[in-house]
């Protein structure tokens, strides 16, 4: 084959304006989806610093009920479509097409496109909290009968656009998903078999699948309660012969497998950097990725045990308890993969290492309250009441977010050709671990307690676990000051990354730091083993050390 030639420095068109317009290059579109999702970020974290700041005393005196209550909703929608999703499909933007040696995406100008509805949907999705009829009653489940208390013909309201908000995050959300399981399907590179594809890559295509499965039944279902708000239909009023249960089922029907679509990438995320940092293969190759899909078939039939109260039959109780608890088995198995290849390990506590370490504790944690509010009679003792609350954060926040930042530190020399400060990144660490096991921890004796949520004051009692809640959520809010230092600086003039600073494996690590426009272009290398070989003398790819010691002669001449 003919070794690549890659240029030394990107073009000089390539310079920060690109970030602002219409570009159709993956790379550059993953960055556009991580900024702006970090812009985000922030306007959803001084949100819960004002819902934590109004529950630090048992009286509801800081903000009035009424906007409490909308602040409530919108923290919870900020964060997961506005955040987590957007981070994580710039997450995919960045690493499947180079991970898999494809130049860029299966459909760029629709992944462009998806991109750009973001903004627009955020806007909208923030301007319904100042609008009357705002979702601030709802919740961010938006059941009816409450979300649908609107005049017929009345269309501007804030309930309709924070509806309407939602449905186009699907359709966004939609566009993207087919995209990624395009690519991974059709443009893998030569030799790249679906068991030598990094396992990145796998949770990616099985939380991508669950997105085309799911995210239909709840883009349909919002757009049906809108519908009812707004035009007087009757899907879902009871008084016109509609179900209000229905859009429970269509509800929910996504958004646990939702659950599934944010944490499967960052079990990718884990899988990817426990080998590096370890220096062993990935133990389990095989099962760790078969486990994702297995994951998702279950993930599509364990809705309903968020409905426990909902007055389902006893029998639809039973069978959603045991889906719900069987998903411990294949989630089981990846943690158990975990732990073998660190086991024995030469560990290196980089800043990478100790965000995925901390985000493992967190997971399991939440896995064993996830287990006990699989089963009937917890979940129905418990049901909306801070003990929930406090699993759900420990998911999204204490594992997902903890992996998405190892994710970032791993992955910011490859893309923007910089390192970041290690001082500064452990220090994120440090004050994400600490704060945020002291703002979700005591959630959950609240909710054994019976504290419900979506409350502004509470009874006394309740005072000391939520002080200290409260302070373990001004913690995190600080924590967040040393990633934004960090990454402003790095980027600006931290020192230049090599190809492979922390001695990796996988194609991408064969591209310049940052990779130039078409990746590999035509020259895409010959895959020959699993990306996981650490310790075993075998290359990744057909003609490695020449690929390898080309990179490190333009490194130098630079």
């Amino acid at each position: 084959m003919t070794i690549a030639t890659f240029p030394p420095e990107p073009k000089p068109e390539q310079g920060w304006g690109r970030y602002f317009g219409f570009c159709t290059d993956a790379k550059v579109i993953g960055i556009q989806y991580i900024v702006t999702a970090f812009f985000f970020f922030l306007i959803g974290g001084l949100l819960a610093m004002v819902i934590r700041g109004e529950l630090i005393t048992p009286q509801s005196d800081l903000v009035d009920r009424a906007v409490y209550n909308g602040i409530y909703t919108m923290h919870g929608t900020i964060m997961l479509f506005l955040f987590t999703f957007p981070v994580l499909n710039g997450l995919n933007n960045l690493l499947i097409p180079t991970m898999i040696g494809a130049p860029d995406m299966a459909f760029p100008r629709l992944n462009a496109v998806a991109f750009w509805l973001v903004p627009i949907f955020g806007f909208l999705l923030i301007a319904s909290f100042f609008v009357p009829g705002g979702p601030a009653y709802s919740g961010w489940w938006s059941y009816p009968p409450v979300s649908i208390q609107n005049p017929a013909g009345n269309l501007i309201n804030g309930q309709g656009m924070w509806i309407t908000a939602v449905a186009l995050s699907g359709v966004s959300s939609i566009m993207g998903a087919i995209n990624f399981v395009t690519t991974i399907l059709r443009m893998r590179a030569p030799g790249m078999t679906f068991f030598r594809m990094p396992v990145f890559c796998w949770t990616a295509l099985a939380a991508q699948s669950l997105q085309l499965i799911g995210l239909p039944a709840l883009t349909g279902g919002a757009i049906m309660l809108l519908m009812d708000l707004t035009f007087g239909t009757s899907f879902y009023r009871a008084e016109g012969g509609g179900d209000p249960v229905l859009y429970q089922h269509f509800f929910w029907f996504y958004s646990h497998p939702a659950v599934y679509v944010i944490i499967l990438p960052v079990f990718g995320i884990f899988s990817e950097l426990f080998p590096v940092y370890s220096r062993k293969p990935l133990f389990g190759y095989v099962y760790v990725a078969l486990a994702s899909f297995i994951i998702v078939g279950l993930g599509l039939i364990v809705w309903v045990h968020h409905m426990f109260p909902s007055g389902v039959a006893q029998w639809m109780r039973n069978l959603f308890m045991v889906t719900t608890m069987l998903i411990a088995v294949p989630t089981g198995v990846k943690v158990f993969a975990w732990l073998g290849t660190l086991w024995g390990g030469k560990l290196r506590l980089t800043t990478p290492m100790l965000f995925c370490l901390g985000g493992l504790f967190n997971f399991v944690f939440a896995g064993i309250t996830g287990i006990m509010l699989a089963t009937v009679p917890v979940d129905i003792h418990v049901s909306n009441t801070y003990f929930v609350v406090g699993h759900f954060h420990y998911v999204i926040y204490g594992a997902a977010v903890m992996g998405i930042f190892a994710a970032i530190y791993h992955w910011f020399p490859k893309f923007i050709g910089r390192m970041p400060y290690e001082g500064l990144g452990k220090l994120h660490f440090l004050l994400t671990f600490i704060g945020a096991n002291l703002n979700f921890l005591p959630m959950h004796p609240l909710g054994l307690m019976g504290m419900p949520r979506r409350v502004s004051s509470y009874d006394p009692e309740f005072t000391f676990w939520n002080v200290v809640a409260s302070l373990g959520a001004f913690l995190l809010g600080v924590s967040i000051i040393p990633f934004l230092l960090n990454m402003l600086s790095a980027w600006i003039r931290g020192p230049k990354a090599t190809h492979n600073p922390w001695n990796a494996i996988g194609l991408e690590w064969l591209l310049p730091s940052p990779p130039p426009e078409d990746n590999f272009g035509e020259d895409v290398p010959t895959v020959i083993s699993r990306p996981y070989g650490y310790g075993l003398g075998k290359p990744l790819v057909e003609h490695q050390d020449e690929i390898e010691r080309k990179l490190e002669l333009q490194e130098a001449s630079a």
